[in-house]
């Protein structure tokens, strides 16, 4: 039996979401960060990082949301959450993923704990301020390159559009939020519209505006 470990909204909704779609029988489990969960010695013992999620399949226990993905794609191919292992679709979807969580994932860091980053707290608006605007450039970079296709690897639906419309939620109260690019809001109504997505959000208690 699988195992979830997630928090509403955090990274673990990407995974969450995917699981929803694959339609495997898993468990999913409460790491309350209101009670700073994710920092006690029982979490710890599954990601030492002190964050979520973790994902348990069998022996395995995994942390790093895009890693996550990566190893559900490949656990359940049937899915087709990922294009074939060895085609150039394959790469554009690699390409995308370690994107996501390298780009915008990481910067989302500086934007919402910008206290993390400086050792001044008079500094820490002006580093929350510098991370949106590094934000915007990278989702119009994402925006130009989706251009006018149906998802990012052009008709076919995969794990990274899930995971774009989980940065585009994540954004929505930033001054300019990337639903405020045309194509991104098109993609991001798109994923909404899934049954699957609908489940994970309903089942985390997440209500509009979702993004």
């Amino acid at each position: 039996m699988l195992a979830l470990y997630y928090y509403p909204g955090n990274a673990s909704l990407l995974p969450h979401m995917m699981l929803r779609e694959i339609g495997v029988e898993f468990d999913l489990r409460l790491v309350d960060r209101g009670q700073n969960a994710q920092k006690s010695a029982e979490y710890l013992r599954l990601n030492p990082n002190g964050r979520i999620p973790v994902l348990v399949d069998g022996d395995l226990v995994l942390f790093e949301a895009a890693a996550i993905a990566l190893h559900l794609t490949d656990r359940f191919p049937q899915a087709g959450l990922a294009p074939a292992h060895g085609t150039a679709e394959r790469a554009e979807f690699y390409k995308w993923m370690v994107h996501l969580t390298n780009t915008p994932q990481a910067e989302y860091r500086a934007w919402f704990y910008p206290h993390e980053h400086v050792s001044d707290e008079a500094a820490a608006p002006a580093v929350k301020q510098a991370a949106g605007e590094r934000l915007n450039r990278m989702f119009d970079v994402i925006s130009e390159q989706l251009g006018e296709k149906t998802w990012l690897l052009g008709e076919r639906f995969s794990a990274a559009d899930l995971f774009l419309f989980m940065l585009i939620r994540w954004g929505r109260g930033m001054p300019r939020p990337p639903r405020s690019i045309p194509n991104l809001h098109a993609l991001a109504e798109r994923v909404l519209a899934r049954p699957a997505v609908q489940k994970a959000l309903d089942v985390e208690g997440l209500k509009a505006p979702i993004f």
